[in-house]
């Protein structure tokens, strides 16, 4: 574990040399970063300016949910999401043999070799409008929830990650993986705009259970706004562990599948 860490600290402090070596690599994602998401938080004011209550989420509890799939979606840009896309070229070129001879693992080193700093300003950004979100919903917020926002934002950041690996490992055994990612792409923007708990019937199990992008923001605010009930919890632990079992299974699985490209 220790060596692991050491490692993940030395392929950061590689990549942010690389990026300030060629300063492009860091602005040109600041305002790519940006202006996604004044976009994005134009397309909300568009949908929820005159909807006053959503299953009882009102405009407060709904700027949390926007602020809160933001902050989930700018983490996964900062640490790992230009590492886990590049699998399916790496495979298709043969440049993960590179990864597989080296003495480290190389999913560990795939996930952290491509940090972005340049999406730093979006955190921030999603901070301001969980905070406003907060405000406008005029709740006590208490540690307790805010303990619990914060473990469930972690938890539903491994599921993002999830979703993204075992997606881009379906490369391992099919030719080309762009009509997954158009899937993934839709579904998330939808769940972007909509609140889980909108969700009914084969939308709802849709959402929740094989696609859980439905999830992602749903429960840590509803953490936050001390909505969330002991089997939404319960619910929320046992989604994450099932996803990370079945993307890291299938990771190993393709592995072993794997035939280099130049073979």
């Amino acid at each position: 574990m220790k060596n692991n860490i050491k490692f993940i600290s030395e392929l950061i402090k590689l990549r942010l040399s690389h990026i300030m070596t060629f300063r492009l690599g860091f602005f040109g994602p600041f305002f790519i970063n940006t202006s996604y998401f004044l976009v994005q938080l134009f397309a909300f004011e568009a949908i929820y300016g005159h909807i006053e209550n959503i299953r009882g989420w009102g405009h407060g509890e709904i700027l949390i949910f926007i602020g809160t799939f933001s902050l989930i979606d700018s983490i996964n840009m900062v640490i790992f999401f230009f590492g886990v896309i590049s699998i399916p070229e790496k495979i298709q070129t043969g440049e993960l043999d590179l990864y597989l001879t080296k003495p480290v693992n190389p999913l560990l080193r795939i996930t952290f070799e491509k940090v972005n700093p340049g999406a730093i300003p979006l955190l921030l950004f999603s901070a301001c409008i969980i905070g406003y979100g907060v405000r406008e919903s005029g709740m006590n917020l208490s540690y307790v929830n805010a303990i619990g926002y914060l473990v469930m934002v972690l938890l539903m950041t491994i599921l993002f990650y999830d979703m993204e690996l075992l997606l881009r490992c379906f490369a391992y055994f099919v030719f080309s993986v762009n009509n997954l990612v158009k899937i993934e792409n839709t579904a998330m923007d939808l769940c972007m705009k909509i609140p889980g708990i909108a969700f009914d019937g084969i939308y709802e199990f849709f959402f929740y259970f094989i696609l859980p992008y439905g999830v992602i923001a749903t429960l840590p605010t509803q953490a936050l706004i001390g909505a969330l009930s002991a089997k939404g919890l319960i619910f929320g632990v046992v989604i994450v562990c099932i996803f990370t079992f079945i993307a890291l299974s299938f990771w190993t699985y393709g592995v072993h599948r794997y035939e280099s490209a130049s073979s």
